[in-house]
């Protein structure tokens, strides 16, 4: 079923203020959507297949703040990064990316401009925690470096994965980043109690990131894994060392999250690290 909507303000061509059949006020985002449209007009989503809208009262002020201080052009341009991705990921994108990556990405672009370094010691992690993100927000910062005409460093890259993430994840930045740390904190508990350096090129090492982001992500989810139960008494006997290393990091993982965690994580993270004293 087509709905319609009338138009209460064009703010720029790709921008429009809109009240639908309720009454209520929602910005739609699309390319040309607001060119020669005025107050009153009325639109079906039948003629604009591509279109966001901001339906969160919140999120539509903040992103016409945004508006007055962002240059058209790159408005335009998060706009058409933020339709790739969605059509990359084939996932539903919350709808606060339009305000976090305008917002970071208009500030980036200023940074550039005035000649400032931008630094991210997180992008080799971020690389390997997120890499179907990382590899999208790849093909953005190309995307904006050739249509903004401007030189993105490579850092930008990590940042954007990291808000293509949130975006799909539901989760804030801020407990993704809460999260990467515990991660880089977990390898270091292991590299010391194990007495190793972990080669941090190993497909072992990108194995044993993934699984324990993974137990994190499971642990936010209440979500549990199968394990058998004689697996779990042959690793305790043959690598008590390893199993009492996992059953540690376990605990802090719990203690820093605060939500139990199934016993059953300890027998997954035992055969990672087994495979890291034997690589």
């Amino acid at each position: 079923m087509h709905q319609s909507v009338t138009i209460e303000k064009v703010l720029n061509n790709n921008v429009i203020i809109v009240k639908d059949s309720h009454e209520s006020e929602l910005i739609m985002i699309g390319k040309g959507i607001g060119f020669s449209k005025k107050k009153g007009d009325i639109i079906s989503d039948q003629q604009y297949e591509k279109v966001f809208k901001l339906v969160n009262e919140k999120e539509q002020e903040l992103y016409k703040q945004l508006l007055h201080n962002v240059d058209d052009q790159i408005i335009q341009a998060i706009h058409e990064a933020i339709r790739h991705i969605q059509e990359r990921l084939k996932l539903p994108v919350n709808e606060h990316i339009h305000i976090a990556l305008t917002d970071h990405i208009a500030f980036a672009v200023k940074r550039v401009e005035q000649g400032m370094d931008i630094n991210n010691p997180f992008l080799r992690d971020t690389k390997l925690l997120y890499p179907d993100e990382y590899n999208i927000a790849e093909e953005v910062i190309t995307f904006l470096n050739e249509r903004l005409d401007i030189e993105l460093p490579e850092s930008e890259i990590g940042f954007v994965a990291l808000h293509i993430h949130s975006s799909i994840s539901n989760r804030s930045l801020s407990q993704i980043n809460h999260h990467s740390r515990l991660i880089t904190r977990l390898i270091l508990i292991i590299e010391d109690q194990l007495g190793i350096n972990i080669d941090k090129q190993s497909i072992h090492y990108a194995r044993l990131v993934s699984h324990l982001r993974r137990v994190i992500d499971r642990v936010i989810d209440n979500e549990s894994v199968d394990v058998h139960e004689k697996l779990a008494e042959v690793l305790k006997t043959e690598y008590p060392v390893c199993y009492n290393l996992s059953w540690k990091l376990v605990k802090i993982i719990q203690q820093t999250i605060r939500k139990p965690i199934s016993e059953t994580e300890i027998i997954y993270i035992t055969i990672h690290l087994q495979r890291l004293t034997t690589s």
